[in-house]
């Protein structure tokens, strides 16, 4: 992203977002963007150069790509690397962060917001986590001592690190302005007389299995089902053509797209949706109101998707299929069986709701503005760098991490 004129940065105090390249740390940093913006705030965003994909739909004055690297345990050669790689990326985050001077840092976790978040200690600036899961990443759980402040999406929350209990914060998941506007359309649980509307979206990393088992199961259901029912369905580009495939060959009404603009639209307009159980989907499902089956990303890192899913589970918010026995059959007998109870779907929309915090972005700006400032880290630059990367290296979990 091209810069602008850098007496812009002074003219609005500054808040730095640290965030990892993908949407599931990008969307509530953008969403509290959003917010920051409104409230007079220049907004900057630290990240890898995945983020540029993100970028033109980031309200940021401007995206500094930071080098990063993925630790991979498993390769103990290609280590030091990863952690030289890592070396660059401070160096480069505290020359920004220095010539932004920001009132606040943010981070979002992702191996990407580790150099960020470890300047700003080093800088001695005030440095506030955001945890979007119900397992705190390992990114966050290196800084997370050093924090002033974790805001968490999540009541409970696993793995945090002993000094940092103390510090958490629950305000939700910060979800984005499209996803707000879409939760002022109500629920209404359909009538026998009009399409049964389902929703069908996993990311890049589930689509492959919905595209596998979906299109089967909804062909299984009785003619006089499946002629009342529409599907909008995300799939991977090579498996577009053979998912419309089956559903023309099934008589099933479908929209088949890699990827939909206008997702927060999509999940208020459908009456049940089938998803993973990333952090930011499970969050907007709540703000929106929409009851799911959720399918949790088996190789999910610690079993982050899972915990997220039995706790939207927990609030009546849907239903949870682990994705070893996610399977045609068993996706028939459910789709079939809620697709005529109306009010158990009306019941889980209830849970749902109750389970979303729709003011998330704006609790999290007000602990932005009220972050105390001017004290000085525990820790040095050299110290929070080496203990970061002992814990990566050491620390419990998989063997590579994404």
């Amino acid at each position: 992203m091209m810069a602008r004129p850098q007496s812009e940065w002074t003219a609005r105090p500054a808040v730095a977002l640290a965030a990892g390249g993908t949407g599931g740390h990008l969307f509530p940093a953008q969403a509290l963007a959003e917010v920051l913006n409104a409230r007079g705030y220049a907004v900057h965003l630290l990240t890898d150069r995945r983020g540029l994909d993100h970028s033109s739909r980031f309200p940021a004055l401007m995206v500094h790509v930071i080098p990063s690297a993925t630790i991979v345990t498993s390769k103990p050669l290609s280590v030091p690397g990863q952690l030289l790689t890592l070396g660059r990326g401070l160096a480069k985050a505290r020359r920004s962060l220095a010539a932004i001077n920001p009132v606040a840092v943010v981070g979002f976790g992702g191996y990407p917001s580790l150099p960020p978040m470890a300047a700003a200690l080093s800088l001695r600036l005030p440095v506030l986590l955001h945890e979007q899961n119900a397992v705190m990443g390992k990114a966050n759980r290196v800084i997370a001592p050093y924090a002033r402040l974790i805001a968490t999406a999540f009541p409970e929350v696993s793995l945090v690190p002993p000094k940092a209990r103390s510090k958490l914060a629950l305000i939700g998941n910060p979800v984005r302005a499209a996803v707000y506007a879409a939760s002022n359309t109500p629920y209404t649980p359909p009538t026998a007389d009009e399409p049964f509307r389902l929703l069908v979206f996993g990311g890049s990393q589930g689509a492959r299995i919905f595209s596998d088992i979906v299109p089967p199961a909804l062909a299984a259901l009785p003619a006089a089902t499946r002629r009342a029912l529409t599907v909008v369905q995300q799939a991977r580009p090579e498996d577009v053509e053979r998912v419309e495939q089956q559903y023309r060959e099934a008589g099933i009404a479908a929209e088949v797209k890699p990827f939909f603009t206008d997702m927060a639209e999509r999940m208020a307009n459908a009456h049940l949706v089938v998803a993973r159980a990333g952090a930011s989907t499970v969050s907007e499902l709540g703000v929106i109101g929409r009851p799911a089956i959720l399918v949790p990303l088996a190789q999910s890192l610690e079993g982050d998707q899972m915990s997220n899913a039995k706790q939207f589970a927990a609030a009546g918010g849907g239903w949870v299929i682990e994705q070893s026995g996610f399977t045609a059959e068993r996706l028939t007998s459910l789709i079939l069986t809620l697709r005529y109870d109306d009010a158990g779907l009306a019941r889980a929309a209830r849970g749902a709701a109750s389970f979303g915090r729709p003011d998330a972005a704006e609790r999290l700006a007000d602990l932005v503005e009220n972050l105390p400032g001017g004290a000085a880290s525990r820790a040095s630059s050299s110290q929070t760098l080496q203990e970061g990367a002992r814990a990566i290296v050491n620390g419990p979990g998989h063997k590579e991490i994404s």
